[in-house]
């Protein structure tokens, strides 16, 4: 982020981050990318240095920081390896802010402290094979009987699903036989009922774990619901908001790598006599990647501040994540090119950069979706005479 908005206490977080991913996990990041490694020891250490829960309260063994600082260390994470950090974004936004936005006192208490700590991978289950970018038309149901739900269906596309100790996820809550709305579940993954599916084969993120998951009469006591069962609807738009932040500084670091590697080529590729950075036709690409990048972090910013205050950040978030990872797709596209036929070749970083930034365009609402959300947020402020693009 840019240095003019961070307090000196971000600005320590940054730095400690940004020479943790230059030591431990720059050296890695490609031969995790190349065997699909989840790197295990680096989470380790990221929990060592209390990574894992930056925007928790300090109460329930978090580090009390703000999303500023959050979306700070996602970023600089970002920059060298995007597997990386989604593991970390997916645990916090995802997995762990759920609890925090709905659950109870003794839910917080129990669930909290070992998911700040890092003790405890969290995941969250929401993405449906009918229930995409729909996800109110959810399948999975959750049955009351007596005290305990017993849960039928499953996710698919689950960030953190085979590492991770406790899972959020949502179901249809049916009552007396009655539907009562979409409701949000916590699950502890030694559940006898869940049953974890193998790995993704993806193209990018190959390092962070993706898994679909079934549930087959699954039970949980009463108390394991997240609020009302109307609460589950808001609560994963909730925690929406927030992991769009999150990839919005995801995507903005995924740029920056990539406009990095292709400045520093442009400067030792010398065709023609001289260092091609000097042709116009590349000079203008690298002036364009750092424009999108500067304007995607204000962005990103702008919506993590508004978080902080407990301001309304819908169309602020959607469009950070928008903006940003389109411009983490057009540079790592741009990069290639200025690697030329190097780019398209897996020794060399873009090549790499390009494949992660795809899926910010898809995860956590598609751009069409975020275009929806900005589209549907202008017309409110339309409908309430204070328009404001």
């Amino acid at each position: 982020m840019n240095d003019l908005f961070l307090t000196e206490e971000q600005l320590m977080l940054r730095d400690m981050v940004r020479d943790f991913a230059a030591n431990e996990v720059a050296p890695a990041a490609e031969e995790l990318d190349r065997n699909s490694r989840f790197p295990k020891e680096i989470i380790a250490k990221m929990v060592d240095i209390g990574l894992m829960g930056i925007p928790i309260p300090k109460e329930y063994g978090g580090a009390g920081m703000d999303h500023v600082a959050y979306a700070t260390a996602v970023y600089e994470m970002g920059k060298v390896c995007a597997s990386t950090a989604i593991t970390m974004a997916a645990h916090t936004s995802l997995g762990t802010t759920p609890i925090l936005l709905v659950g109870s006192e003794d839910q917080k208490k129990k669930y909290l402290p070992p998911l700040a700590s890092g003790e405890t991978i969290g995941a969250f289950g929401l993405t449906e094979l009918e229930a995409g970018s729909d996800a109110g038309a959810t399948k999975t149901t959750a049955v009351l009987y007596g005290n305990e739900w017993v849960i039928n269906g499953g996710k698919i596309f689950t960030t953190n699903a085979g590492v991770a100790g406790i899972l959020t996820a949502t179901a249809v809550v049916i009552e007396d036989g009655e539907r009562k709305g979409i409701g949000a579940f916590i699950i502890e993954t030694d559940n006898p009922g869940l049953k974890i599916g193998p790995p993704e084969k993806k193209m990018g993120w190959k390092a962070s774990d993706t898994r679909q998951i079934f549930f087959e009469d699954m039970r949980l006591d009463k108390d394991s619901l997240l609020g009302s069962p109307e609460d589950g609807f808001k609560t994963f738009l909730k925690a929406l908001t927030g992991g769009r932040i999150s990839i919005g500084a995801l995507s903005v670091g995924t740029a920056e790598g990539a406009y990095e590697a292709a400045l520093k080529y442009s400067q030792e590729r010398v065709a023609f006599g001289r260092p091609i950075h000097k042709f116009q036709s590349v000079g203008f690409k690298l002036a364009n990647m750092a424009t999108d990048i500067e304007a995607a972090k204000l962005l990103v910013y702008q919506a993590a501040k508004r978080y902080d205050n407990g301001e309304n950040t819908v169309k602020e978030a959607a469009m950070a994540k928008l903006f940003a990872s389109e411009t983490a797709m057009r540079t790592a596209t741009e990069a290639i090119q200025v690697f030329g036929g190097y780019g398209y070749i897996k020794d060399y970083p873009v090549e790499r950069y390009f494949r992660d930034a795809k899926v910010l365009t898809i995860g956590e609402g598609t751009s069409e979706v975020q275009r929806l959300v900005i589209l549907r947020e202008i017309l409110k402020s339309i409908d309430k005479g204070a328009f404001t693009a």
